[in-house]
């Protein structure tokens, strides 16, 4: 199967490889996003899909705006694909992209569709809480991931998995996912099934005040925030910044669900929480483990916390080197 692959970041990179691994598989180029720089002055970065890419020697096309590429546009006319795969690309493909290849194009989504639908799946569904997620290929249409389903895998979501973890494992299911499609399309072995509309949900780009904690809020909704907008979340401590990189709600309803790291904490809860305090105050700090805060419903865990200007530090680390006090305030954060 002759095979065109659209994508560009990490997530990305699995499903690329293993089509390159496929011996059944031709994958004749890579579209990806134009390089970027990291920060004002450095070198142009090339995307994981592009140095993989050329690792292999595939022809790379990397337009500014596929739509209206005409040099892109022809190649992809001329290529007599099969299909087109597209994981993670960050374009929107014109109806007459997605009409040239004969099997059409299939888009791997990180989320059980028609839930999530949009361009921050994993990161909402960690925010909400959710058991379980999953990845789900289509077949694309003209709207925002509203085409037919074709296969599901779901993943259960661990209580300390953030968004950075959950897109790890969720690359690797959605490869192996892909490959399973790839070869029933060929057999045409595959029904797609419609969503439906009624039952989904939008995932839309994080906003620079989704990343502003409440302590007001309870501790499974600021540990659900931290990790889905990991690792960007931020309060405020003695007057600057302060980001909260990795938590754990603790506590009775959590034990079963944490690590045996966390058994030495359960086993010396009743010493360290005397009583409740105000929402942002450090009751507790917990010798080598780290500074405990008092939500507006149950306790938080400071796992890893990054001072401004600083690098990124365990709890432990991060109240040793502030000589933290209990009774001390966490702020929220601002925008």
């Amino acid at each position: 199967m002759k095979v065109v692959f659209f994508g560009t970041p990490h997530f990305a990179v699995p499903t690329l490889q293993i089509l390159l691994a496929t011996p059944e598989v031709d994958v004749l180029a890579v579209v990806t996003q134009p390089d970027r720089r990291r920060s004002r002055g450095s070198q142009l970065d090339p995307s994981p899909v592009k140095s993989l890419a050329l690792a292999h020697n595939l022809p790379v096309w990397q337009p500014q705006r596929v739509k209206k590429d005409a040099d892109t546009l022809a190649f992809l006319r001329q290529s007599q694909a099969d299909l087109f795969v597209v994981v993670a690309y960050g374009q929107i493909l014109s109806q007459e992209i997605l009409d040239m290849p004969t099997l059409g194009c299939v888009n791997v989504h990180a989320s059980l569709l028609p839930q999530y639908r949009g361009a921050a799946p994993i990161q909402w569904s960690l925010y909400n809480g959710d058991a379980e997620t999953g990845v789900t290929t289509m077949q694309m249409e003209a709207g925002l991931d509203t085409g037919p389903m074709l296969l599901k895998a779901s993943v259960p979501i661990e209580l300390l998995d953030n968004a950075e973890h959950l897109a790890h494992t969720l690359s690797t299911v959605g490869a192996e996912l892909l490959l399973k499609t790839v070869v029933k399309l060929g057999r045409q072995q595959i029904q797609p099934v419609p969503q439906n509309d009624a039952d989904s949900t939008y995932a839309p780009l994080i906003q620079k005040e989704d990343y502003v904690l409440d302590w007001s809020r309870s501790a499974i909704a600021l540990h659900n925030q931290i990790r889905g907008f990991f690792p960007n979340c931020m309060a405020q401590f003695r007057g600057q910044d302060l980001k909260i990189i990795a938590t754990a709600p603790v506590g009775d309803r959590y034990w079963e669900h944490l690590p045996p790291s966390f058994t030495v904490l359960e086993h010396n809860w009743p010493a360290l929480i005397p009583g409740e305090g105000k929402p942002g105050e450090i009751v507790s700090i917990a010798k080598h483990i780290g500074p405990i805060v008092q939500t507006g419903d149950g306790f938080l865990l400071l796992q890893q916390v990054q001072v401004s200007g600083k690098r990124a530090q365990s709890g432990w680390d991060f109240a040793n080197g502030m000589h933290l006090l209990k009774g001390e305030m966490l702020g929220n954060g601002n925008v």
